[in-house]
């Protein structure tokens, strides 16, 4: 059995097809898996390190705001768009798979369009409430359409057949030893907080997350892990310094990096996440039963990041600030409040495990070999 994933842009899109992909490998060691992508994209990045061969495809999304970068941007995805299609067709053909799976992203679109034209089985995977465009594009051409959730049939054709699966989930979130990683790490009568603005990063929230360290600075019991991501990871140690924390690399309690590649170690580890609430996080939330300060990013289509946090927050399984009431002092102040109550952080935290979908990576994976057969 030959498989062929195609994802890009964020981690959101990437990690999904990661998760589907391991499980698949459990299900059958033999089965050849080739994931494609942006050579610019994350997913360059992310896929070998997950041990999985890349192939790349030149491709960029477009940009709706007007200006000069833009502009320029957008005609370079015109370009791009012109010879994804001969490069598509030279990846399935090399590959041969017997079924393509896209997770979203506008690198998804040519290849698994381009396999569907081929007569390749296909399928497409939707993470959040409000469907992507990739999604909404691919949804006319594929042969499977698998959503995460229910609500989001309504916004896509009225004429095909929707299949819910949950979100994907690397397996290791439901099975990280906390135990051994937290002694590992040295967290004995520790709270572990970890914290992400998203695989870029997020300006505000890398503020806010600077003045928590400040706050907590100095305190024993509190041992942080922070991503600024890709746009800020120069930026950090001067919002740090800003904050009178100008030493933080010789703090044993603070772990600051630009992206986490161990996800689900880190997830083990931690007593309260805060971060976004893009849906394979949520995902990641619930499989590992974490106690979270969801911050929704307002820069998504129809403030999805919003809704997927309230789903959360209605079963008392996560607290939400929205970024308009972002500030450090909120932050640190909701903070206290949850590590004050070890009970009610442990208690937000198995709400969140009993909203987990265990068996989306079997459902899926089943889907992928129903098209294979």
């Amino acid at each position: 059995m030959r498989v062929l994933f195609v994802c890009g842009g964020t981690g959101g899109h990437i990690n999904p097809a990661l998760a589907v992909a391991g499980h698949l490998k459990e299900k059958d060691p033999e089965v050849k898996i080739l994931f494609a992508g942006s050579p610019l994209g994350m997913e360059a990045n992310l896929v070998p390190k997950a041990g999985y061969d890349f192939a790349p495809v030149k491709v960029k999304g477009f940009q709706r705001q007007l200006s000069w970068n833009n502009i320029k941007n957008n005609l370079m995805a015109l370009v791009y768009l012109t010879t994804s299609g001969a490069r598509s067709r030279q990846i399935i053909k090399e590959f041969q798979p017997g079924v393509v799976m896209g997770t979203g992203g506008y690198a998804s679109g040519p290849l698994v369009r381009q396999a569907a034209k081929m007569g390749i089985p296909t399928l497409t995977h939707e993470q959040n409430a409000f469907p992507g465009v990739t999604t909404k594009l691919l949804s006319r051409y594929v042969d499977k359409i698998l959503l995460a959730v229910e609500d989001a049939k309504k916004y896509l054709p009225a004429d095909k057949e929707y299949i819910i699966t949950g979100n994907p989930v690397r397996g290791d979130f439901f099975t990280a030893d906390r135990k051994e990683i937290r002694e590992k790490l040295g967290l004995e009568g520790k709270i572990c907080v970890l914290s992400f603005g998203g695989s870029l990063g997020a300006q505000r929230v890398n503020e806010a997350i600077a003045q928590l360290m400040a706050h907590t600075r100095g305190r024993q019991d509190i041992y942080h892990i922070h991503a600024t991501g890709k746009f800020g990871a120069e930026a950090f140690p001067a919002l740090l310094a800003e904050k009178g924390v100008k030493d933080y690399q010789k703090d044993p309690d603070l772990d600051i990096r630009e992206y986490i590649y161990d996800m689900p170690q880190c997830f083990a580890a931690a007593d309260l996440v805060i971060g976004r609430s893009g849906a394979s996080t949520l995902g990641e939330l619930e499989a590992a039963g974490k106690a979270s300060i969801l911050i929704p990013s307002p820069n998504v289509a129809e403030n999805h990041q919003y809704h997927n946090a309230m789903a959360l927050v209605r079963k008392d399984a996560a607290l939400v600030i929205e970024e308009k009431d972002l500030t450090g002092e909120a932050l640190c102040a909701m903070f206290d409040e949850l590590c004050a109550d070890p009970q009610r952080l442990a208690q937000i935290g198995e709400n969140a495990r009993a909203m987990a979908i265990a068996d989306a990576n079997d459902r899926i994976c089943n889907e992928i070999l129903s098209l294979v057969k």
